[in-house]
């Protein structure tokens, strides 16, 4: 006989799935209050990607799970829009850099400041000292690596 599902473990998902929804979604809010309108979540994980040394249309795509060619176009609409920029490659000829400009570096402050404030009502609700404790349990839990959008 199988053992009877733990109605708290049944209740997690849609309570986690819930906050990272509302989570994207206050985020996405605040980016678009501080003047990115421009912009829609999925921009967001490419941005995680380029911050800190920019990376190859290849490496993007890995990233973000898709193809090479939806990477290409999420690069060229982001070039178009002015937050990258490509460069050439320092270690392939072969290849271009694409890295961030000035403009997608103050998006991701932006954005980071948004995820400041999305969080904030947490930590009012449940206090520092558990806020500290939800945050290293999500930490154990969390697989590691890459932050994929779900698309």
């Amino acid at each position: 006989m199988t053992e009877a599902p733990d109605p708290v473990a049944l209740s997690l998902p849609p309570l986690v799935l819930s906050l990272a929804a509302d989570l994207v979604r206050r985020i996405d809010d605040g980016v678009r209050r501080r003047g990115f309108a421009d912009l829609r979540p999925a921009h967001g994980y490419a941005f995680v990607r380029l911050a800190p040394d920019g990376a190859t249309v290849g490496e993007l795509a890995e990233h973000l799970d898709v193809t090479k060619q939806a990477a290409s176009q999420l690069v060229e609409e982001l070039v178009r829009k002015g937050y990258v920029e490509r460069h050439p490659h320092p270690a392939d000829a072969r290849a271009r850099l694409i890295v961030l400009t000035e403009r997608g570096r103050a998006c991701t402050r932006a954005a980071e400041e948004a995820a400041a404030d999305a969080v904030r009502p947490w930590q009012a609700e449940l206090g520092p000292a558990r806020l500290r404790e939800l945050r290293d349990g999500l930490a154990r839990l969390a697989p590691s690596g890459r932050l994929r959008p779900l698309w």
